[in-house]
């Protein structure tokens, strides 16, 4: 199963290559939580359980399976294993971090 611990430090040398998001991003991975905070200058990464301007729940085995390419994003969205509330563009920036 892929550690949370795994999944904060690849996203924490991703976000560093990508324009700041402008906007806050939660994943709610199982009961983890990861914080993209896009508003400043740089983009950082956190474990605060805060509000963002959208959400992406999911398990971390879908999150797995989608860093790996075993599973598209809109199939995974479409049956359900991936769920997306709040800002849906903001949610289509994600295939900068893939």
């Amino acid at each position: 199963m892929t550690k949370i611990e795994d999944i904060r430090s690849e996203l924490s040398v991703k976000i560093k290559n990508i324009d700041p998001l402008g906007k806050k991003l939660k994943f709610k991975l199982d009961d983890d939580i990861i914080l993209i905070d896009g508003t400043s200058a740089e983009n950082t990464i956190s474990d605060a359980d805060e509000e963002a301007d959208c959400t992406i729940i999911m398990s971390k085995e879908t999150y797995g399976k989608l860093q790996r390419n075993e599973i598209k994003p809109m199939m995974a969205t479409l049956t359900g294993k991936i769920k997306i509330k709040g800002d849906l563009g903001l949610a289509k920036k994600l295939k900068q971090l893939t």
